[in-house]
Order: C-alpha cells, then sequence, then structure tokens
C-alpha cells in the first residue's frame, strides 16, 4: 500500500444534497468493485476515483484518504451485521435458545455469502483499526450481545457479563472467518450453526442462564 498511513478516518464533509449523495454512492460502490477486485494491497484512491468516473480532487472533498474509505465501508458492514443481530437476539417471541441458533446460523451465512469482501476488508485493517472512531462503530454489535446476556444472566456480575459477550462476540468473529474461508453448502452451514448454537446454550446454562 502505498499512500502513507493516516488515521484521519472521519469523512470530510457529509452530502447535503441529492447530487453529492450521488456522488459519495458512486465512490463507495466503485472502491467495494476495486477492493473486490485488486485486493487490499492495490486499492488507492486514483484506482477508486478512476472507476466511479470522478475528479481525484471531488473524492477528496468528502474522504480525506484511503483509510477514511476503507473505514466507511467496514463500519456499513458492522451496522448491516450488528442490525442483523439485533433483530434476532430482541426477538422476544421466540425462546433465547431459538435466537442464539437464528444468530448463529445468521451470522455463518453473512460470513459465507460475503467472503471475498470481509477477507479485503480484514486485511485492509491495518490502515484504521488504531483510530478512535473503530471502537466506537464496533460498540454498537458488542451492546446488543451484552443486552442478551442481560436478559438470559440477570444474576451475573456486570464484570462477569461483559466478558462473557467479548467472548461469545469473539468466538463468532473468528470462527466466522475461518469457517467462510472455505467454500461452504448450505447444509454444512445449517450443520455448524446448529453445534455452534448448542455450544453457546450449554455454557450460557452452565453460567446459570435461563434460555426459556
Amino acid at each position: 500500500m502505498s499512500e502513507r498511513r493516516n488515521l484521519r478516518i472521519s469523512e470530510r464533509k457529509k452530502p447535503k444534497q441529492a447530487r453529492s449523495s450521488e456522488l459519495v454512492f458512486a465512490i463507495l460502490e466503485a472502491a467495494t468493485q476495486v477492493l473486490a477486485q485488486e485486493g487490499a494491497t492495490r486499492f488507492t484512491t486514483a484506482r477508486v476515483a478512476e472507476r466511479a468516473g470522478v475528479s481525484i480532487g471531488s473524492l477528496y472533498q468528502y474522504f480525506p484518504n484511503k483509510a477514511a474509505i476503507l473505514f466507511r465501508l467496514q463500519s456499513e458492514e458492522w451496522q448491516r451485521t450488528g442490525g442483523l443481530l439485533g433483530d434476532i437476539l430482541r426477538d422476544r417471541t421466540r425462546s433465547a435458545r431459538q435466537r442464539l441458533h437464528d444468530l448463529t446460523l445468521a451470522f455463518l451465512q453473512s460470513e459465507c455469502e460475503e467472503a471475498a469482501m470481509r477477507t479485503a476488508l480484514n486485511d485492509a485493517a491495518p490502515l484504521y483499526r488504531d483510530a478512535p472512531e473503530v471502537q466506537q462503530a464496533r460498540a454498537t454489535g458488542e451492546h446488543i450481545v451484552s443486552e442478551f446476556l442481560r436478559e438470559v444472566l440477570p444474576k451475573l456480575p456486570e464484570d462477569a457479563r461483559e466478558r462473557a459477550a467479548d467472548v461469545l462476540n469473539s468466538t463468532l468473529g473468528n470462527v466466522g472467518k475461518q469457517f467462510s474461508e472455505t467454500p461452504r453448502s448450505s447444509e454444512e452451514i445449517q450443520a455448524y450453526a446448529a453445534d455452534m448454537a448448542a455450544m453457546f446454550c450449554a455454557w450460557i446454562r452452565e453460567k446459570g442462564g435461563n434460555l426459556q
């Protein structure tokens, strides 16, 4: 990656008009294509601008560097995943056990469907992972799991519950990444999700959790 690392990853300005929003959308669409086709090591603002059909100056009006573009792509992926997990875990019409199974299945399916893009984003992470905005962006998904564990483990001390949330989040993320590195059939994904969910349920019960 030839561009000098710069921890400024906040966008320069937010688009306020439809035309500006369309420009930012075009830049992000082009960035997605360049990242998927070229990989993180060949990802540059010049290539993104060329693919989007805009001047490099227009791109820099909104994104100060390639780290800002990559962080925007990553944060949008975190938001999509967080929204998906939130919809599942907050649906109290289903048992906690069923929600854990649905959560694990949806997460693994998502990881496998977007494996190539996520691998490229992981490769690009050193460009922006130390920026303070990263922790803020990731906090939403972590809060969702903490909220669920507060429901099923109400007697667990807060520090132990936060640690449990970190374990669950880390396990999902690391296993999902490794699992999705190999093409998987629908049957494989469902079987793996069932086993993982059973493991999570047993772990929560051991801590005195209620999964009804």
